[in-house]
């Protein structure tokens, strides 16, 4: 049986910001803990996803420049249970180095991070599977790790566009396997938070 079906689901209204860190050595212990990192590039919308899903408006920070958010954010919801923003890609005007030690800790986190039980990929639907996406899948692949792929900004599309782009997308990702899931999300119609929140809940409840 499921956690979610043998367990009340997490309450997401009680994340609140419980640190930032630049390398794998600043994060959280990861004894006990569990987490599900958020990642995409820097216009997918990860800041406003994670705002719709813990109904607040200003725990992930948003910008009109992608790209600024430049550590991993921690969001407990309960003790050891967090939602992790990882640094965006793509474009952040930011120098080069920068992006470089960037992408060396987000690999490292991804590899090493032994509470991390599945990363939620975001992708704007209008332009998925771009290169930095398939890299992200290439890496949960052999290492087994639940990926969860979230369609962003569905409003932009008609309700007809944006089924197709699904059915498209779950098409592509097909050769994954079921390790892979892809829903259609849109923060500002607040679309499809339910199902996010179940999947969400499947990797982190546990024994909490």
């Amino acid at each position: 049986m499921s956690p979610t079906a043998s367990r009340p689901g997490l309450d997401y209204h009680q994340s609140h910001y419980f640190i930032s860190a630049s390398t794998l050595a600043q994060c959280p212990a990861p004894e006990q803990a569990r987490e599900v990192a958020f990642v995409g590039r820097s216009n997918a919308g990860k800041s406003s996803a994670i705002n719709v899903l813990a109904g607040q408006t200003r725990l992930a920070r948003t910008s009109k420049t992608p790209g600024r958010t430049q550590l991993m954010n921690f969001f407990e919801i309960i003790p050891h249970r967090y939602l992790v923003d990882l640094p965006g890609f793509g474009y952040a005007k930011v120098p080069d180095a920068v992006k470089v030690q960037w992408q060396k800790q987000l690999e490292r986190y991804l590899q090493e991070r032994e509470s991390l039980q599945g990363l939620v990929l975001l992708m704007d639907i209008r332009h998925p599977c771009k290169d930095f996406d398939l890299m992200v899948m290439d890496w949960a692949q052999p290492s087994r790790m639940p990926l969860h792929v979230l369609l962003t900004k569905a409003d932009k599309l008609t309700y007809g566009a944006a089924r197709s782009a699904l059915l498209g997308v779950q098409k592509q990702l097909a050769v994954y396997g079921g390790s892979v899931s892809v829903q259609l999300f849109s923060s500002l119609k607040r679309e499809g938070v339910d199902e996010l929140r179940l999947k969400l809940d499947e990797w982190l409840v546990g024994d909490a």
